[in-house]
C-alpha cells in the first residue's frame, strides 16, 4: 500500500466523519474498487465503521452498480436487516464475484440474527 494513497484515505475518513461530507464520503465508496487490496480494506473498514451514516453513499454505489462485491461485503458487515431483500436479489446475479458477496451478506445476518450460529 502506498503511503501517501492510505494517508489521503485517513483524511477523506476524518472528514467524512466529523462533518458528514458527501465527497468525502463517497471517495472512500470510489477506493472499495481500488485496484491496491490493502486500500479497498481501509476504505471497507471505515465504511463499516461509519455503519448507517454510510449506508446513503453504499446505496448511491449499488444503484450504479460500482464496486459491487466491496460494497456488498461492506453493507454485510455493517448488518443492518432491512437489506436483506438486496442481498437476496444481488445473490442471483450472473457475475459470480457479485453473488458470492451477496450470499456472504445473507449469511452475515443470519448469523447477526441467530445466536447459536456465531463462533
Amino acid at each position: 500500500m502506498e503511503a501517501a494513497q492510505a494517508a489521503r484515505l485517513f483524511g477523506w475518513n476524518a472528514i467524512w466523519r466529523m462533518t458528514g461530507s458527501r465527497s468525502a464520503g463517497r471517495a472512500l465508496v470510489t477506493a472499495l474498487g481500488s485496484r491496491d487490496e490493502d486500500l479497498r480494506s481501509l476504505a471497507g473498514i471505515f465504511l463499516t465503521r461509519g455503519g448507517r451514516r454510510a449506508e446513503p453513499l453504499l446505496r448511491e454505489a449499488l444503484d450504479r452498480r460500482q464496486d459491487l462485491p466491496m460494497v456488498l461485503s461492506v453493507l454485510g458487515s455493517i448488518g443492518d436487516p432491512s437489506y436483506e431483500p438486496i442481498f437476496r436479489s444481488f445473490s442471483q446475479d450472473p457475475d459470480p464475484a457479485v453473488a458470492d458477496a451477496a450470499g456472504e451478506g445473507l449469511h452475515l445476518l443470519a448469523v447477526r440474527d441467530d445466536p447459536a450460529l456465531r463462533m
